[in-house]
């Protein structure tokens, strides 16, 4: 097994810490005591006592023969980065193809306790439009059929579930502002977790029931172009 080596050890807790989580790589993922010593240049005393605060954090892993890796925390860590930097370049271009197809705005929000927060947004072109700033917050029981969806897939009731669970999406028209209709779809990644609710929605007027069914099934295409999916994992189960 190769090893990397420091010349000298690091000095603060931090960088301490920190190289002990670089020992591990592709060919070395599960490390003993005394391989994690000789790639940090650790004495065992001060390489248990960082390990053993590793350990309680979830950002490393230890077995019952001793043996170290890395730690669940770090998939956590690993996943929110992923979002942080991919999750607005694979769903701008979604949003931005569904306002062109469908002539209505189009936004993602997720769940914060009980508000939603608008993450991502396009609007319409057209003069008379809804609006709200990406970053606001709206509180679920408000309403719209973005609440609706992100309620059914973090398992709480909702009246809109059983057309959520057998269309897959929510539709509503005059339930938050009187001159709104909306439809909303959940959106998965492709590891299976919900990211949140993708909603177009326009004025009652003009975004009709033929209108959002349109709406469906473009924001299905366009997802799934992306890698998202509409449908949740195998094994997931709506609440009753």
């Amino acid at each position: 097994m190769s090893s990397k080596p420091s010349p000298t050890p690091p000095a603060g807790v931090l960088e301490r810490g920190l190289s002990i989580l670089e020992s591990f790589d592709e060919q070395a993922l599960r490390l003993s005591l005394n391989e994690l010593a000789e790639r940090t240049r650790l004495d065992k005393a001060t390489l248990l006592r960082l390990a053993g605060v590793l350990v309680r954090a979830r950002l490393l892993h230890r077995f019952d023969n001793g043996v170290y890796a890395p730690g669940p925390a770090l998939l956590h860590m690993g996943m929110l980065y992923r979002r942080t930097f991919d999750l607005g370049a694979r769903i701008q271009p979604v949003l931005r193809n569904v306002v062109q197809e469908t002539g209505e705005t189009a936004a993602l929000y997720t769940r914060s306790g009980e508000d939603r927060i608008c993450l991502y947004r396009e609007n319409t072109w057209k003069e008379v439009r809804h609006h709200v700033e990406v970053g606001t917050r709206l509180p679920l029981e408000a309403g719209g059929s973005s609440a609706h969806v992100l309620r059914f897939f973090c398992g709480e009731d909702t009246p809109h579930a059983r057309l959520i669970r057998e269309k897959g999406y929510a539709m509503t028209r005059a339930e938050r502002i009187a001159e709104m209709a909306s439809v909303a779809l959940p959106v998965f990644d492709a590891d299976g977790s919900f990211i949140g609710s993708l909603v177009v929605l326009g004025l009652a007027s003009r975004h009709n029931e033929k209108a959002q069914l349109k709406a469906v099934e473009v924001v299905r295409r366009e997802l799934a172009l992306q890698g998202f999916s509409c449908r949740p994992p195998a094994g997931w189960q709506a609440p009753v």
